[in-house]
Formats: C-alpha cells, sequence, structure tokens
C-alpha cells in the first residue's frame, strides 16, 4: 500500500529481481513488511535485505519461521498499529498468529481490510469463508471465527482484498463478513456431529 506515512508491503510474492527493487523504489520503496500466516515467508527476509524494512509477524506463528534474522519483530497480543492508518490484527484464523491489515487510509477514504486467506475472499466476490486447513478442508472452528468478527468490530472497511489475483470485495466489506460468518455459523452449528459432549462448539 502506498501511503504518506510509508509504503507497507503486505504478504509478499516469493520473486524478487533487480527489475523489482528498482521499480518498487520508484514507487517511494518500503518502509515496513507485514505477514498473515507462514504460507508467505519463503522470501521475505531477501525483500527485508533489499528496502531495510522491517517484518512484522505475530509472536504465536514464530515457530514456522525458517530463518530467523534481526530484521523480524514479532509482535504479541490482538492489535497492533504498525503505522498512522495501518492496524495489524490477530484474527486467530487458519493459524494462531493469523493476520489481518486494517488500511483506514484506502482510497475512497471507507477504509479497507487486508485479509489474505484468514478472511477468504470466495469466487462469489460478495462473500468470504473461514479455513483451518485448505489443502486438507476443515473448517476453522466456530469459537476462533467468533473471535475474529469481534476483534474487527471496531473498524470500518468498504474493500477486502483477498489472497488471489481478482478476490476483491468491491463495496460493503465489513456487511460482506458478518453475513458470511453467520451463514457459515448458521451450517455448523445445525450440524450435531460438530458439536462436543455438552452440545457446545
Amino acid at each position: 500500500m502506498i501511503s504518506p506515512n510509508g509504503n507497507v508491503l503486505w504478504d509478499c510474492i516469493p520473486y524478487l529481481d533487480d527489475y523489482v527493487v528498482s521499480r518498487v523504489n520508484e514507487l517511494g520503496g518500503i518502509s515496513a513488511i507485514a505477514i498473515s500466516h507462514p504460507h508467505f515467508y519463503g522470501s521475505m527476509v531477501q525483500w527485508s535485505k533489499a528496502f531495510d524494512a522491517p517484518i512484522y509477524i505475530h509472536a504465536a506463528d514464530s515457530p514456522w519461521i525458517p530463518r530467523p534474522d534481526p530484521s523480524i519483530v514479532l509482535w504479541e497480543g490482538e492489535k497492533m498499529g504498525l503505522a498512522p492508518g495501518f492496524t495489524l490484527i490477530n484474527a486467530g484464523i487458519h493459524f494462531r498468529g493469523g493476520t489481518v491489515l486494517h488500511w483506514s487510509g484506502a482510497p475512497g477514504g471507507q477504509g479497507a481490510l487486508l485479509s489474505g486467506d484468514i478472511f477468504q475472499v470466495v469466487m462469489d466476490r460478495r462473500w468470504v469463508s473461514f479455513m483451518y486447513s485448505y489443502p486438507n478442508l476443515i473448517p476453522e472452528r466456530p469459537s476462533t471465527v467468533r473471535n475474529g468478527l469481534r476483534l474487527l468490530e471496531p473498524f470500518n472497511y468498504e474493500r477486502i482484498y483477498g489472497a488471489f489475483w481478482g478476490r476483491i470485495v468491491e463495496s460493503d466489506g465489513a456487511a460482506a463478513v458478518a453475513r458470511s460468518a453467520q451463514r457459515y455459523l448458521d451450517r455448523l452449528i445445525d450440524d450435531p456431529r460438530l458439536t462436543g459432549p455438552s452440545g457446545q462448539l
């Protein structure tokens, strides 16, 4: 995200070469790198060294760091202000440290949520979903989803930028998350196979 308070790189892709470095520097460089979960850790240290930018990772996911480096900043708790207009939120979905980034200064002034696949924008871009394991198609626990919703409640956002090209909720983002969660929780609660001995999820 390009911002007058500094540019933030979110969920960096693996590929990096001299042309990419030059082009990013033309756009103002990178002040900070923030990553949603371990599936995007692959080349984060190379990006950090290329732009002299710290990497922010939630401490709950520190065991997954493949290459320890002084550039990595482990943060704790539910929320952290990254820079003016940027807030990291530990939703805890998909991974214990599963993080989303709220950007209050997004174009249009109505806020945006960068969700990676913590809040996964699905093919019908009016909705998101929540998975513990994508390869094994294991749904996330209802209590974890509810906690993630609680943490997002104070934030306004119109757009949601998902993990993959074109996966963008263009409008009504906060309502899309709320109705998606309700649909998700309704399906799980209705299935008695997903309740414990006490009937509690």
